[in-house]
C-alpha cells in the first residue's frame, strides 16, 4: 500500500489521478485522504493557529491513529509513504518515529530546514490569496479555503518558524528512501533533498530539470518510473539504488 500525504495548500482532489496511476504501475493499492483543515475533512476551528510542531503531531499523532482506524496493520503490512511538500516532511517524521512500521518513502519537494527561497514565496503566495485569485482557486478543492490557506501559511510565516529544522531527527530512518527535487522549484532548492541524502547516504535523489515545486505533475512519468524502482527494490530487500539524476 502507499499512503499519500499532500502538501500544504493539498488535498485529495489535488493529487488529481496520479496517485491511481502510480498504484496501477506499481501494482498496489493507496490511501488518499486530505489531512483536518484540508479539502472536505474538518476544517480548522475558529481562531485555532498551528503551532511549530505542526508537521510532527501530524506524523506523530494523527497518521498513526488515521491507519489504526483503518484497520491498516502497519507492523504486519508496512505500507509506503509518499509525501509531497509539507506532505514529504511528514513522511520522513513518521519514518523517523516509526522505523518499524514503514516499508519505504517518496518524497516530492520535501522540507527538512527552512530557506529563504521558501518564506518569499509563501508571502508572495499571500498576497495572491489577498489581493488575486488564489482563494477562489483554492475553493474548488476546500470546502473551507481559509482553513487551509492560513493555518499553512501563518505557521510558516511565524517568526518562531524561522530556525525550525528536522536535520537531525530523519537520522533514525532505516528504510529505503527516494527524494525527488525540482530544479525550478519556487519553494525549496537541492539543499533540501542533499541534506537528506548527508544524512542518509542510501537515499536515492532524483534532481529534475524543467520541473518546479510539483514534481508529479511537471515530470508525471519520470516520478512514476523512479517511485516504481524504489518500491520493486524495497519489496525485493534489496539495497536502495545509486542517486540518480536528471539535472543537465
Amino acid at each position: 500500500m502507499i499512503v499519500y500525504l499532500h502538501e500544504g495548500l493539498g488535498s485529495l482532489s489535488m493529487w488529481r489521478d496520479f496517485p491511481q496511476a502510480l498504484c496501477d504501475a506499481a501494482g498496489c493499492r493507496g490511501l488518499v485522504y486530505s489531512r483536518p483543515g484540508y479539502g472536505r475533512s474538518t476544517p480548522r476551528a475558529h481562531g485555532e493557529t498551528w503551532g511549530v510542531d505542526f508537521m510532527h503531531r501530524q506524523a506523530h499523532e494523527l497518521l498513526p491513529a488515521l491507519l489504526a482506524a483503518l484497520g491498516v496493520d502497519s507492523a504486519a503490512q508496512p505500507p509506503w509513504l509518499l509525501g509531497h511538500s509539507d506532505g514529504g516532511t511528514i513522511a520522513l517524521l513518521y519514518a523517523a518515529q516509526f522505523p518499524a512500521l514503514v516499508a519505504g518513502v517518496v518524497v516530492l519537494a520535501p522540507h527538512i530546514v527552512v530557506e529563504a527561497v521558501s518564506l518569499a514565496s509563501i508571502e508572495r503566495s499571500r498576497r495572491a490569496y489577498l489581493d488575486g485569485d488564489l482563494r477562489e482557486r483554492l475553493a474548488r478543492h476546500h470546502a473551507d479555503p481559509d482553513s487551509a490557506f492560513w493555518g499553512w501559511n501563518q505557521a510558516w510565516l511565524a517568526p518562531a518558524f524561522r530556525d525550525w529544522s528536522i536535520e537531525t531527527e530523519i537520522g533514525a530512518i532505516r528504510c529505503p528512501l527516494l527524494a525527488v527535487q525540482g530544479l525550478d522549484d519556487e519553494y525549496g532548492t537541492l539543499a533540501q533533498v542533499r541534506g537528506i541524502a548527508r544524512r542518509l547516504p542510501r537515499t536515492e535523489l532524483l534532481e529534475l530539470a524543467d520541473c518546479g515545486h510539483s514534481p508529479h505533475r511537471d515530470q508525471r512519468q519520470a516520478v512514476i518510473v523512479a517511485a516504481c524502482a524504489c518500491i520493486e527494490g524495497g519489496q525485493a530487500g534489496s539495497p536502495a539504488a545509486a542517486r540518480v539524476s536528471a539535472a543537465p
